[in-house]
């Protein structure tokens, strides 16, 4: 495992679940209270980054699912080696809207490409980072469907089994590693989820400061 002096917090959901809204509150208040941190999302954070999203999310593209994989991997890839890695070495607090736990979700128990390749994956594209706290908004995907509405991207209209695969292998990845991944009733008010997603920094920031583990 990577060895940081930084922190590295991801949030995670099916596409729907107000996880990118909560980023943002979450921006708002880390950068009211003088906490020094950089926010980034996935795919994305690059030059490169950006320009495979387009590609991965728009519908006029529809690559295989072996393409979209390796699509995530390269734009991850020069995430973690142009901007993670350094800011964590430089002890610098990142939040990151998706990360690693998304390829597992989406291509993986969505998708259907074997789990431990995908590790293997995201093992050798992030050189070994894994995120000190992973924020899990968790909503039935029917409410999510509801929330998205007409809009939606090229993942976003996939149906609704791929959805529910997808929920449930986010719960999946929770059970194995409850010591990481904390789940959060989305169906609860943004301020309510807020909330809670703001006591958990605080108490993550606490106890890098206090054992800088």
């Amino acid at each position: 495992m990577f060895k940081t002096r930084g922190l590295l917090i991801t949030l995670e959901g099916i596409d729907g679940c107000g996880k990118s809204t909560q980023a943002t509150i979450l921006a708002r208040r880390l950068a009211d209270s003088g906490i020094d941190f950089l926010p980034l999302r996935e795919p994305g954070g690059t030059a490169v980054g950006e320009n495979i999203r387009q590609v991965l999310l728009d519908n006029c593209y529809s690559p295989s699912l072996q393409a979209e994989l390796f699509l995530y991997m390269a734009a991850r890839s020069e995430l973690a080696e142009q901007v993670i890695l350094p800011a964590l070495r430089d002890g610098r607090i990142i939040v990151c809207d998706r990360f690693t736990d998304s390829t597992l979700a989406y291509q993986g128990y969505g998708g259907g490409v074997d789990l431990d390749f995908i590790r293997l994956l995201n093992h050798r594209a992030t050189g070994g980072i894994v995120p000190q706290l992973t924020i899990l908004l968790d909503l039935p995907v029917e409410a999510a469907a509801e929330r998205r509405g007409a809009s939606a991207d090229r993942m976003e209209s996939k149906d609704i089994r791929f959805h529910q695969r997808v929920r449930n292998g986010y719960l999946e990845i929770a059970r194995f590693e409850p010591h990481r991944v904390v789940v959060i009733d989305a169906s609860g008010t943004v301020e309510e989820q807020g909330e809670l997603i703001w006591q958990l920094i605080l108490e993550l920031v606490a106890a890098k400061r206090t054992t800088g583990f």
